[in-house]
C-alpha cells in the first residue's frame, strides 16, 4: 500500500479548501501551539495563517523537517529564520494572487486623495454644500518602490491613469532604477508608493530623512510591509506637514492597537491590511496551492520558489 504524503496546515479561519487532494494527500491541521510537535511528521507545510510567526519559532526544534513549505502570502518575513534559510527545504509563496488587487487599491487611494473624496463624504454627513476644485491625476509623478510583480502591476495601473512612473528595485536594470536613485526620485514624486519585500536592506527605509526629502505636496502609500516605515518618523512628518498625507495598509504591529496614535494622525488613511484581499481571494490561494502540490507530487520543478537569503522570489 502506497503511503500518501502528509500536508500539515498551519490553520486559520476559514480553512483552505483542499478537496481536490482527497486520496492524494493526508491533510493534518494544526494551530501554532502544536506546530513544533507535528512538524517532524510532515512532508509539506502549508502556512495558511500567514500572520503567524509560529514557523519561525518552531522550526529550530528537533526532528526532521518538511521538504517544502508554502505560505499563502507574498511576503515570507513572518516565517524565515536562520535554520530554515540554511536548510534544504524549498519555500514558495503566493506570488501572482495579489498583484492586480493591490494595484487597484493603490489607484483607488490616488484617485480618492486627488479628488478629495474623504472630505466630500465628510461634508455629505454634515450636510454641507461647499464647492471645491480637485486635482488632475494625469500628468502627476509616482515613485513605486519594489520592482516585483505587485510593484510592476501598480506601475501598469497608474500609467493607465496618465501618471508618469518610476520603478525602484534592488538593482538597476532596464526600466528599473536602483537604490542610489531613490532620494532623487521621491524628491520629485507626487505619489510615493512602498511595495517592497521586508529584508535587512528595506527595514525602515522610509525614515525621517526620506520623508524630509519628499515634497510638501507628496502623498505616501505603504502596501508592502509595516516595518518598511519608521512610524514615528511618519507621524512627525504628517504632524509637521512635511508631506501632505499618507495611507497605510500595513503596520509594524497588526492588528493596529486601538490606543495607537496613528489612528488620529492628520492626513493619514488607515486600512486593515486588506489591499490585496478581494472577493474569492482565499479560494484562489487554495487553488494555487493545489496546483503547486500537483507539480510537487509529479516531481516537476516548483514555481514561486523564494530565494531564502534574499527573502523573495528572484527574477524581478
Amino acid at each position: 500500500m502506497t503511503t500518501v504524503p502528509t500536508v500539515l496546515v498551519l490553520d486559520a479561519e476559514p480553512p483552505p479548501r483542499l478537496g481536490r487532494l482527497t486520496g492524494r494527500a493526508r491533510i493534518v491541521r494544526t494551530d501554532a501551539a502544536h506546530l513544533a510537535e507535528r512538524l517532524p511528521t510532515a512532508d509539506v507545510l502549508l502556512v495558511w495563517d500567514f500572520t503567524s510567526t509560529a514557523v519561525r519559532e518552531a522550526w529550530p526544534g528537533p526532528g526532521p523537517r518538511p521538504g517544502w513549505v508554502h505560505t499563502a502570502s507574498a511576503g515570507v518575513d513572518h516565517l524565515m529564520c536562520p535554520e530554515l534559510a540554511a536548510s534544504p527545504t524549498v519555500v514558495t509563496n503566493a506570488r501572482g494572487v495579489f498583484d492586480q488587487p493591490v494595484a487597484e487599491y493603490v489607484a483607488a487611494l490616488v484617485l480618492a486623495v486627488a479628488k478629495d473624496l474623504p472630505r466630500t463624504l465628510e461634508q455629505q454627513r454634515e450636510r454641507v454644500w461647499r464647492h471645491r476644485e480637485s486635482r488632475r491625476v494625469a500628468g502627476t509623478r509616482a515613485c513605486v518602490v519594489g520592482s516585483g510583480p505587485i510593484g510592476r502591476a501598480i506601475v501598469r495601473v497608474l500609467k493607465a491613469l496618465g501618471v508618469t512612473t518610476a520603478l525602484v528595485g534592488r538593482v538597476p536594470r532596464t526600466g528599473v532604477y536602483g537604490p542610489a536613485d531613490l532620494d532623487r526620485l521621491i524628491s520629485r514624486a507626487d505619489w510615493v508608493i512602498a511595495a517592497a519585500p521586508l529584508t535587512e536592506a528595506t527595514y525602515r527605509m522610509f525614515d525621517a530623512h526620506r520623508f524630509d526629502v519628499m515634497q510638501p505636496s507628496a502623498f505616501f502609500v505603504n502596501v508592502g510591509r509595516g516595518q518598511l516605515v519608521d512610524e514615528e518618523a511618519l507621524a512627525r512628518a504628517l504632524t509637521r506637514r512635511w508631506i501632505a498625507g499618507a495611507a497605510l495598509d500595513v503596520f509594524a504591529a497588526e492588528p493596529l492597537p486601538a490606543d495607537s496614535p496613528l489612528w488620529e494622525l492628520p492626513g493619514l488613511i488607515v486600512s486593515p491590511h486588506m489591499s490585496g484581499d478581494t472577493v474569492g481571494w482565499r479560494d484562489e490561494l487554495g487553488r494555487q496551492f493545489v496546483a503547486l502540490y500537483e507539480r510537487w507530487a509529479a516531481g516537476r520543478p516548483l514555481v514561486n520558489v523564494v530565494d531564502k537569503t534574499r527573502g523573495y522570489v528572484p527574477g524581478h
